[in-house]
């Protein structure tokens, strides 16, 4: 019974990578590492566990379908850069075949052998660097983004790769024609999906929204996700290219984020055999067999393809750490290879022998990625410490952006111009507050310093960078970009350059909190537990709990660097604290409007206390204070009144001052406020 053999094999395949994932993760190794070495121990050069590899291999490829799709929902088109994905691309794939060519010729390989040695390399994993950058939360970040343009950019080389291939095996010549028309249709296809989607998936969208059937949504984002990828893989391109393309489009409507939410849960179990099956590649006994030959490929992939990602980075003029951390993300052979290299041995390209040492060392190659990637931060910043390198390769710097004659005293730098620095800025620039903006897109800083904005570009993690923004003379400094390792490299600096600098940075998760104070950070604003406590506070205020009780909750909360939400709990005893401020004292401020009727009024005249149990304890007007205003004190319109009392008599003060005698909602039933007797 074959469905029965099949579901074994599944259920090997989860058990044994729920123990290997759960060492690794005791180990605080990637997850996606402990998915490879799961695919080692129970593929066929392993434990053999499983019977019929291609059925797990169907479903690790719909896995990376949904993978692709839910990083493409994150990764919106309007964040791509032209110049990243084809000038980045392309000298990124032509430099690593002739850089791969040239190595391999010299090795003593035939001519065409060596071109395809370039082909086979010229690609790297996107499934697997897409999800490392999107756990690390560097999706959005300068490496992040040009690390993306170049993988779209490879994934678009499958195709003229494939047709190139026969060619160089001399024993069928495709023509001209054959070779225009099959990429005629790439274009075609491609832009039809761009089009289709752009105009007609948000109409169809809308129209399944209007049903309010979650079910019907869920298969709806399902079809556009499956059915742009089999449209893709139609033309010779791949279902994860096709995925990739369908989510970036989505991303542009209004339904991403639930469409993300949906496709999630079933994204990351079947997502899981893709890395599982990849792990199935590798040959153990030729690793074995010849290690120093496997070893020599595999130092020859990871340093060839780092320095022509490198080169390529720093050709568009981009910061030396930028093109190290490109560099390593992208060393590792891609999954497309492995279909490639298949193609290159049915035309006699390259050898069985060869092959297996090609296929071993691209396997270890995608297990090393996920600690390349871990260390490149590291990496970057020694590099980085190179005076010479960074003489002979100073990018896109900061001088060239910089008018002459420019100084800052007493300023705030503001990182990053998203949201965030832009809301900033502007409040900044009302309030007359000197500033000035750092930002890494040379697009966004060209287009806002025509409309006069003191925005510069420079890498926040180069010393050279925030001397020139004269750091030693700030009063302030805020991070508000997408990029974890550069934002704990710019506090450090910071810190170092200038000890009495107020450092404030967003960051998207409250497990970087503590690291970022360590650092030298004064606050640290994580985005989900300030989203939290603003929750919390408005719910409060619906229950009109005393507004310096919910500020008094909101400072335990701040000042204790979100401990009580991490806890879950406040502990009984503040609870009862809580409890009594609620019933004891509460205070309110009013505002005197013209129109009221007790405006003009002295407040002996009113007997406030008498009638509603509540005081005024202050009077404000004009930006002054007078305490304990006395019966004779006449409400003018414009001042602010200081009420206290419980919540009761606050409230019914708050109607006596509104409209004189009449009747006051107090929650605990109706109260009628009376003129006093004699």
């Amino acid at each position: 019974m074959e469905h029965i053999a099949f579901l074994r094999d599944l259920v090997a395949v989860f058990g044994v990578s729920t123990l290997v994932v759960f060492l690794f993760r005791r180990l605080r190794q990637p997850t996606i590492v402990g998915f490879l070495a799961s695919g080692v121990l129970v593929g066929p050069y392993g434990l053999s566990l499983i019977a019929d590899v291609a059925q797990v291999e169907l479903l690790a490829e719909i896995g990376v379908v949904l993978l692709l799709f839910t990083i493409g929902l994150e990764f919106s088109i309007s964040k791509l850069d032209r110049q990243m994905v084809l000038w980045g691309g392309s000298l990124q794939v032509v430099g690593t075949i002739l850089l791969i060519s040239a190595g391999a010729w010299v090795l003593g390989l035939p001519g065409e052998q060596a071109v395809f040695f370039g082909f086979l390399l010229a690609l790297s994993s996107t499934a697997i660097v897409l999800k490392i950058l999107m756990d690390r939360g560097e999706i959005d970040s300068p490496q992040g983004r040009f690390t993306v343009g170049i993988l779209l950019f490879q994934d678009l080389c499958v195709v003229p790769l494939m047709l190139l291939t026969p060619l160089l095996s001399g024993k069928e010549a495709s023509s001209p024609a054959v070779i225009l028309w099959v990429l005629s249709k790439v274009v075609f296809t491609v832009t039809l999906i761009f089009v289709l989607s752009r105009f007609l998936v948000p109409r169809i969208l809308f129209e399944v929204v209007k049903l309010r059937s979650p079910e019907v949504f869920i298969i709806s984002i399902i079809l556009i996700c499956l059915g742009t990828a089999w449209a893709t893989a139609q033309i010779g391109l791949s279902l994860a290219l096709g995925a990739f393309l369908a989510g970036m489009v989505i991303a542009e409507s209004e339904y991403c984020h639930q469409a993300l939410a949906n496709i999630v849960p079933l994204r990351d179990s079947l997502s899981s055999l893709f890395f599982i099956s990849v792990g199935m590649l590798m040959n153990t006994g030729t690793l074995l067999a010849h290690p120093f030959a496997v070893a020599g490929t595999l130092s020859a992939i990871l340093i060839g393809k780092t320095v022509v990602a490198v080169g390529s980075v720093l050709a568009l003029g981009y910061p030396l750490r930028v093109a190290a951390l490109v560099g390593c993300a992208l060393a590792q052979v891609g999954e497309f290879s492995f279909v490639l290299s298949r193609v290159g041995w049915e035309w006699g390209l390259i050898t069985p022998q060869v092959s297996q040492y090609f296929l071993s060392a691209s396997v270890v190659s995608l297990l090393l990625t996920p600690f390349m990637i871990e260390v490149s931060p590291t990496l970057a910043r020694r590099v980085g410490r190179l005076r010479w390198i960074e003489r002979r390769f100073p990018g896109r710097s900061f001088q060239d952006l910089r008018p002459e004659g420019v100084e800052f005293r007493d300023h705030v730098i503001i990182v990053g111009y998203g949201p965030t620095g832009r809301n900033l800025s502007r409040v900044l620039k009302a309030t007359q507050v000197s500033y000035c903006i750092l930002e890494m897109n040379g697009e966004t800083v060209r287009r806002m310093r025509k409309m006069g904005e003191p925005i510069y570009y420079g890498d926040v993690s180069s010393r050279e960078v925030l001397k020139h923004l004269m750091i030693q003379h700030a009063r302030s400094l805020v991070v508000a970009i997408s990029d974890p390792p550069s934002i704990r490299r710019a506090v450090r600096l910071a810190r170092e350059l200038n000890p009495h600098l107020h450092i404030v940075v967003r960051t998207r998760y409250e497990a970087e909190i503590d690291e970022l104070h360590r650092l030298g950070a004064d606050e640290v604003i994580a985005e989900e537990f300030e989203t939290s406590i603003e929750l919390f506070a408005r719910v409060l205020r619906r229950y009109h709990v005393p507004r310096a009780v919910l500020e008094e909750q909101v400072d335990k909360v701040r000042g204790e660097r979100y401990e009580m939400l991490r806890q879950f709990q406040v502990p009984a005893l503040q609870q009862a604290d809580v409890a009594r401020l609620f019933a004891q004292v509460d205070m309110e401020t009013y505002l005197a409007r013209e129109a009221a009727s007790t405006t003009g009024k002295t407040l002996g005249e009113l007997h406030i206390r008498h009638r509603t149990g509540a005081s005024v304890v202050a009077v404000i007007r004009d930006g002054s204070v007078w305490a304990n205003p006395g019966p004779d004190h006449r409400i003018a319109a414009g001042e602010v009144l200081v009420l206290v009392g419980n919540r009761h008599q606050v409230e019914r003060a708050l109607v006596l001052l509104d409209h004189g005698e009449g009747k006051v909602g107090a929650g605990d039933g109706e109260h009628t406020v009376k003129p006093p007797t004699a």
